[in-house]
């Protein structure tokens, strides 16, 4: 069997010190709470340190969640859910917001993808690659541009080493099985040490079937994939500094359900990240971070023709200088952004979209303030200057300039050690996309025949959040309320008619495409989304843990009607063992219907989500050897996923469950 040779692989490549890993290896600790935080703050502050709630989900989380997408591996976290649209295409949703109002990022510098022009297109990360996935919400977004009105998911890796290793080499190697696609997949990764000299390498593989549901197989949900990555940093100036580079290359083939073709992804991607330390006085860091990608995908039609070619050339740069502090002002940073991106789409998907430009200049102020010792208040603003051009449905060659200015200020305070209260404001600016600039016609993916409109203009979202985090003993709590306003806020309005490929467009329900205009008017989201866990027990011999979690987004537009594909409400919980050698636990999960559509949409039936888990490591500890078996839809239930445009047509994957092996060193 191939997972019996991907664990023989592994234990053959760790086998010489495989038993003085195990033995050296400290106890899993099942809540750690000064875990640093990088995308929510450029100063490294703690989890619970910062206004508005970071999440965060581990490798250990990501390799048990099992899926192809960083959406899956976030399935658990409140307030994000996924599109959907095909196992290799699941773009994360947070609060409801999604495509050009999520900021996806690699390392703090974009993916350079084109999952934001289609929800057909899938994500060049694979989350075997990530040591750690980061979700953010708050002033820390306009660090990354004004389509981070939603949120930030960031993906981090060690692909270009910001820290000497520990050790002069540590390793590890996965491998895992999931019965609901007959999917196989493997990934190692090395880290190494050679004086002041850091390299990384990485590398996987994934091939799963088609995927089964209580319905019956659900066709052309296949996906495959590889990847592989080498990287090295040199540091100097008391490793103080460094500067490092890595090159990656991702390849995917993936089934598009409801329809008869296929998407072959592939992207090679230069990343740089540079720390320079600039000693005492008011300067203190220069971090320089960028990254270069070249995307392309074809589509593929039945008979094996090339039927449309995406391209995306991106260049990403980000330089952000930090300051010490000054008097209350505990920390500053200021930042700039360059972003060049060509995209182009080639043959059938020509009448879709005609090659744009996009030029993003940008400058940011990131403040910490702390007047008080219990009061520390973040201050960030932002000014961008977006260029795009492109062609829209009318054949005039078209440039437009937009200006969005930012702002955000957030406050959090501590009621006595155990409470922490946060509050925050923001008022973000977006730019429209090429998309709903100058889409002109049929994208076969989604089936919509897209109508952009290129006299639109800046979209606002005024925000308020509040948040409340309790850490009290055995109790922990953290969760947010926020109500977001909109004005201009950019759709996708489907009319209720359908068009063929030419763009004939009638009544009939039976055409080929579903019409759908660009347009703006104001609009309310507003929800609550919240955690909390409480020990039950703890002992030498391990601990016992309840945990709940939920959230709700409600949109509407101005008019009244429903913002469409909105996650409906969802409520759960669980319990989990930890303990040296062995980790087990369940969630049960009830997804709401969603009664609340948009225009021309249909409601979804809800259902429950139960999953579970049992890790059991023979040697304890983390490191060395450890054996995991999983199971998500455990209970077989019929799931359509109400944030997907084939909702309609496609149902979620049902019960599987994946076999782990993982090997670590030391």
């Amino acid at each position: 069997m191939r997972f019996l040779f991907l664990a023989g692989v592994a234990a053959a490549a760790l086998h010489p010190d495989l038993a003085a890993a195990q033995d050296q290896s400290p106890a899993p600790d099942l809540a750690s709470e000064d875990e640093i935080i990088v995308t929510a703050s450029p100063f490294g502050h703690e989890l619970d340190d910062t206004p508005a709630i970071t999440s965060s989900v581990d490798s250990d989380d990501i390799l048990k969640s099992g899926g192809s997408s960083i959406a899956a591996a976030l399935s658990k976290v409140p307030g994000v859910a996924g599109t959907g649209f095909a196992s290799g295409a699941s773009r994360p949703v947070i609060r409801g917001m999604d495509s050009n109002r999520v900021r996806l990022l690699e390392n703090g510098t974009g993916v350079s993808d084109v999952s934001d022009v289609g929800p057909d297109h899938g994500v060049p990360i694979d989350p075997l690659s990530a040591r750690r996935i980061e979700v953010v919400r708050g002033a820390a977004t306009l660090r990354y541009g004004s389509q981070a009105i939603g949120g930030v998911v960031n993906a981090i890796n060690d692909r270009v080493p910001t820290s000497l290793p520990a050790s002069p080499f540590s390793g590890e190697v996965t491998g895992s099985y999931g019965t609901v696609d007959d999917a196989w997949q493997g990934s190692a990764l090395a880290d190494a040490a050679v004086g002041n000299l850091a390299l990384h390498a990485d590398a996987f593989v994934r091939d799963a079937g088609d995927y089964s549901t209580p319905l019956g197989t659900e066709a052309n949900t296949f996906f495959t994939g590889h990847g592989a990555s080498l990287g090295g940093s040199y540091f100097f100036g008391g490793s103080d500094s460094h500067v490092g580079a890595a090159i990656e290359r991702y390849d995917a083939k993936y089934g598009i359900p409801a329809e008869t073709s296929h998407i072959d992804m592939t992207q090679t991607k230069l990343l740089t990240r540079s720390s320079f330390a600039l000693g005492t006085g008011l300067l203190k860091t220069l971090n320089v971070d960028g990254s270069y990608a070249d995307y392309q995908h074809s589509e593929i039609d039945s008979a094996g023709m090339i039927a449309a070619t995406f391209t995306n050339k991106e260049y990403d740069t980000r330089a952000e200088l930090l300051l010490n502090p000054i008097g209350m002002l505990a920390n500053a940073a200021l930042g700039a952004e360059y972003q060049h991106r060509d995209f182009a789409a080639l043959g059938d998907a020509s009448s879709y979209l005609l090659p744009t430009t996009s030029e993003n200049v940008a400058g940011y102020l990131f403040v910490d303030l702390q007047p008080l010792e219990q009061l520390h208040l973040e201050l960030s603003s932002r000014v961008e200057n977006v260029a795009l051009t492109g062609t829209p449905a009318s054949g005039a060659f078209t440039s437009r300039s937009f200006t969005p200015l930012s702002g955000a200020l957030g406050a959090l305070y501590e009621l006595g050690d155990a409470v922490k209260v946060g509050l925050l404001f923001s008022s973000t600016g977006r730019a429209p996309a090429i998309t709903e600039l100058f889409a002109r016609g049929p994208h076969d993916g989604p089936g919509t025949f897209e109508i952009g409109d290129p006299d639109l203009t800046i979209e606002r979202a005024n925000s308020l959040e509040a948040s409340l985090r309790v850490r009290s003993g055995a109790f922990h709590l953290e969760g947010s309320v926020y109500s977001s306003w909109f004005s201009h806020y950019i759709y996708g309005d489907l009319t209720g008619r359908t068009c063929s490929e030419d763009g004939n467009c009638t009544s009939d329900p039976g055409g080929d495409f579903r019409e759908m205009f660009y347009r703006q008017q104001d609009a309310h989201f507003r929800g609550i989304e919240g955690k909390a866990s409480y020990v039950l027990a703890d002992a030498p011999a391990g601990r016992l843990e309840a945990n709940v979690l939920g959230d709700y987004t409600r949109a509407t537009l101005g008019d009244g009607s429903n913002v469409p594909r909105i996650p409906p409400w969802r409520i759960g919980g669980g319990l989990d063992w930890g303990s040296d050698r062995v980790d087990a636990g369940f969630t049960l999960i009830k997804v709401a219907r969603q009664d609340e559509p948009g225009a021309y949409d249909t409601p979804t039936p809800g259902y429950y989500d139960l999953s579970a888990q049992v890790a059991w490591r023979p040697f304890a500890g983390r490191r060395g050897i450890e054996f995991v078996v999983a199971g998500q839809n455990l209970a077989n239930e019929v799931a359509r996923n109400a944030a997907s445009l084939n909702k309609d047509l496609v149902v979620q994957p049902g019960r599987n469950v994946r076999l782990v092996v993982k090997f670590a060193l030391p």
